[in-house]
């Protein structure tokens, strides 16, 4: 069993909560032709892609746990990921101290599974389980521990609910299913941890909306916006930017009136490709006018992509583990 003990990790990974690196099967796809691969296109010379961050922009946060971020100044959000099952949540203090020290906000992501893929239910039991009630109590330890924390904390329940991927055990349940859920972990939440805000996180496909669990229950709206060069010109026939990526999903949730995140942020691939991602992910667009943050994912995927493109390394600086 998967545990994350504080003795056991260094102060940077006890602070961030490393995500495990299990994989699951990807998604099936159709075989695009697609644009026919341009060893040349895809050469990176960049040896760090963290995004600009423009003076008068879009706020910028990371999950962060190789430390990247670390020293870097006007980073507003500590991101980090904790699965309700198998964790010492002891750890959430440390995080907190972390992101004290640096005058940051805490974006704590629960995953409501285990970590350990030996000991995940599937996605019917785990739907049962939560709506019975079973796993109030490790929601509810989550909340108090949330509630004796001194940095400000955004708390995102089961993101994207609405992929049909597989990803995750709770993705694809009925609408009215993940809405009973969600509000049933958030009004844990907001019993324990008072002033806690709330963060409604869909992918950002196209069915969303049916997840929405109402105004009352969210105060911010968090999408996910990854760009890989070679999963574009297979899915899409052409090179994506980040204002493409992000348009989908945004158009499908502004109209709710929340502060929009994009709660996971991610690009790879050639120096042509991700230079307009790094200039224009922080910078404010009128196109975008309800987007306050952007919260960078820096590490490798936990999953593997379609199109057998593996586990694309997101990470700013070169991961010399994965070479």
């Amino acid at each position: 069993m998967k545990k994350l003990m504080k003795n056991n990790l260094s102060t940077t990974a006890i602070a961030l909560l490393l995500l495990c690196a299990a994989e699951l099967p990807g998604r099936s796809e159709v075989q695009y032709a697609g644009i026919a691969p341009n060893p040349a296109a895809a050469v990176q010379t960049i040896i760090d892609k963290r995004p600009v961050l423009h003076a008068d922009g879009i706020k910028f946060g990371a999950y962060d746990p190789h430390g990247d971020f670390g020293a870097q100044a006007n980073i507003a959000t500590e991101a980090l990921f904790l699965p309700w099952e198998d964790v010492d949540l002891e750890t959430l203090r440390v995080a907190d101290a972390y992101a004290l020290a640096r005058g940051r906000n805490l974006l704590i992501t629960v995953e409501p599974w285990s970590w350990d893929v030996d000991w995940r239910l599937t996605s019917a039991q785990l739907r049962a389980k939560v709506l019975r009630g079973d796993y109030d109590v490790n929601m509810r330890s989550i909340a108090h521990m949330i509630s004796e924390l001194k940095s400000p904390v955004i708390v995102r329940w089961g993101q994207e609910m609405e992929d049909k991927s597989g990803r995750f055990s709770w993705s694809g349940w009925s609408p009215q299913d993940y809405i009973t859920a969600y509000k049933r972990m958030m009004d844990i939440v907001r019993q324990e941890a008072p002033g806690t805000e709330l963060m409604w996180s869909p992918k950002g496909e196209p069915g969303l909306q049916a997840y929405y669990p109402g105004d009352d229950y969210v105060d911010l709206v968090g999408l996910s916006v990854f760009g890989l060069q070679r999963y574009d010109e297979l899915a899409y026939n052409e090179h994506r930017t980040f204002s493409e990526a992000l348009k989908q999903g945004y158009d499908l949730v502004a109209g709710y009136g929340k502060p929009i995140w994009v709660a996971e942020l991610g690009y790879e691939g050639g120096d042509a490709y991700i230079r307009p991602w790094i200039e224009t992910a922080t910078l404010k667009q009128s196109a975008f006018p309800n987007l306050q943050e952007v919260v960078y994912f820096n590490d490798r995927d936990v999953h593997a992509w379609p199109f057998d493109l593996g586990r694309p390394d997101w990470r700013v600086v070169e991961n010399l583990d994965s070479n």
